[in-house]
């Protein structure tokens, strides 16, 4: 595989340093990305550089993924307004193992392969640096006036800036330059992708690499991913998509691919996804034909779930999703986890119902008219369920008077009431 021409036709090159396609012709060749390890999960806006990774592998070339416990205790000033928090060690250190878990899904650390991939961590090799040594040995290759000429340096130092910039960030680029030298020198890596907003740092990296050792390094970045309607991709009102899911569900994690519009969703496809040219065509085909199937977004969002989450998950995210427009039964519901119930009902109205009093049994219509306000009235509840309008845990209730008792808990403490087609309730037993 052609890695450059494979990345041309998903639309990930945004700029490439001349002689890269070259090098990865002529030998197999080792390429870094690196990971901020701030959090202790990815989330998808570090898709595209691991994607990258993966493809690069998939070439039959070396990717290293390295994640910045040195550079994470700086801060990248690269397209913010203000400095970061600092992190300690021990966060630094909890964070690379639950990142290196992750990767271990995208990237294969494990076999013996001469291009198996490899995680490594720049503060194994910066803690050791004293503060003289460095800037004898690193600063005095990269002048301020290369420094000062970077968009990240400018912007944070322009008229409208509020804060300016301190030392410690100015000194971000020689840090991550020095990476790329250590890299080039220890791992004989001769190649850092990224972000485009990182062009700046990585070509300093190329920079440190020509003038402290006379070599020759080279640079590729991806363009910043952006929605079709001008909005930030990845976000949504409650932040981030994570990988975890435990900050992120998988139902959720789903439904933000299964969610995306026409046009980001042919853009997507060919990021996120390993599917071939001649797949994602025939996807388009379909697409333009029956947009209302929605064949690119339902085969993005089965595809990075399967990758991200496993198949397992996938399944219990279709059949979550299915519930919301009348296909789910009480068997969907009962196999459904804790967190996937409630991601799935976030925001229908919910009702506490004492645990003591319902393990004695409540009669169905006192349940739905008196202990919650699923009705304003018994009588409307008795006309609704006699025009077979109401459920219980997807069981069409038959009765006013049966009686409902804790044995109908979900997970035991749930049970989901149904009002109609689109009303749902959730009574929470305690």
């Amino acid at each position: 595989m052609d890695f450059v021409k494979e990345l041309q036709w998903r639309g990930m090159i945004h700029d490439i340093m001349p002689g890269t396609k070259e090098q990865l012709s002529k030998e197999l060749t080792s390429a870094y990305v690196g990971i901020d390890p701030t959090a202790d999960s990815l989330h998808i806006g570090h898709l595209v550089s691991v994607m990258m990774l993966k493809h690069f592998q998939a070439a039959g070339h070396k990717p290293i993924a390295l994640i910045g416990g040195a550079t994470g205790m700086i801060g990248d000033p690269s397209g913010k307004s203000q400095e970061r928090n600092l992190l300690d060690e021990d966060i630094l250190q909890h964070n690379q193992d639950c990142l290196k878990r992750q990767l271990s899904k995208f990237l294969d650390f494990e076999s013996d392969e001469p291009n198996k991939a490899e995680l490594v961590n720049n503060y194994d090799w910066m803690k050791e640096f004293t503060f003289l040594s460095f800037i004898r040995d690193v600063g005095k290759h990269i002048t301020v006036n290369y420094m000062m000429s970077k968009d990240s340096v400018k912007k944070r130092l322009g008229e409208d800036a509020k804060q300016g910039m301190s030392f410690t960030e100015f000194t971000y680029q020689l840090v991550q330059g020095y990476d790329f030298y250590h890299l080039y020198k220890n791992k004989n890596c001769r190649l850092q992708m990224g972000g485009s907003d990182q062009w700046g740092n990585i070509v300093t990296g190329t920079e440190l690499i020509r003038r402290k050792d006379g070599g020759q390094a080279f640079a590729l970045t991806c363009p910043l991913i952006t929605k079709a309607d001008g909005g930030k991709f990845g976000k949504t009102e409650k932040g981030n998509i994570w990988l975890d899911p435990e900050k992120t569900s998988p139902y959720h994690f789903y439904q933000f691919w299964l969610n995306t519009s026409d046009e980001d969703a042919e853009k997507y496809v060919k990021i996120f996804t390993m599917l071939s040219k001649s797949e994602i065509e025939i996807l388009v085909t379909e697409q333009r034909e029956a947009p209302h199937l929605r064949a690119i977004q339902k085969k993005l969002a089965e595809t990075i779930t399967i990758m991200v989450h496993g198949e397992e998950a996938l399944e219990i995210a279709i059949e979550a999703s299915q519930i919301l427009f009348g296909k789910g039964t009480t068997e969907t519901l009962q196999k459904m986890d804790e967190q996937t119930l409630l991601s799935v009902f976030e925001g229908v109205p919910t009702f506490n119902i004492s645990f003591s009093e319902l393990k004695e049994g409540i009669k169905a219509i006192d349940l739905l008219a008196e202990k919650s306000e699923v009705f304003p009235s018994k009588g409307e509840a008795r006309k609704m369920i006699q025009s077979g309008g109401v459920s219980i845990n997807k069981n069409k209730l038959s009765q006013f008077d049966e009686i409902i008792s804790t044995d109908m808990l979900l997970n035991n403490k749930y049970i989901l009431i149904q009002k109609g087609k689109k009303n749902y309730y959730l009574l929470i037993v305690g």
